[in-house]
């Protein structure tokens, strides 16, 4: 597999994440579904920075994958960044208290995790040439 159809699917689904956690600090009432799943509506102030924060990770890590499959030097070591925050994100969505969270989340970020290590592995092969 090409690792800019990987970098295309991991976009989708870090884009998604990211208009879900743009909906959270607008104030969406989505708690349940994130942050452990300790609010069960809209999200505290200091949660919907959290979730803004994040939305701005993602859309970095985003660009990180795309450019890395782009063109291969870029990005190399801040690539593994994103499949490393991605693992961690198994970790945490494995053992989430929220079944809800648990059940959207993990899906989610292990396909992330899996395309954007592609992208980090199979990326590098063309830095030779």
């Amino acid at each position: 597999m090409n690792p800019r159809y990987s970098a295309n699917i991991f976009t989708g689904l870090a884009g998604a994440a990211t208009l879900f956690q743009i909906a959270l600090a607008l104030g969406a009432p989505w708690g349940a579904l994130t942050q452990g799943g300790r609010v069960s509506g809209v999200l505290p102030a200091s949660a919907r920075v959290l979730a803004m924060v994040s939305a701005i990770l993602l859309v970095g890590f985003i660009y990180v994958v795309r450019a890395r499959a782009a063109a291969p030097p870029r990005f190399r070591r801040t690539s593994w960044v994103v499949v490393a925050y991605c693992a961690l994100g198994i970790v945490a969505n494995a053992i989430t208290p929220s079944p809800a969270e648990r059940l959207l989340w993990l899906p989610v970020v292990a396909i992330m995790f899996v395309t954007s290590l592609h992208v980090a592995r199979d990326a590098a092969p063309s830095q030779s040439a």
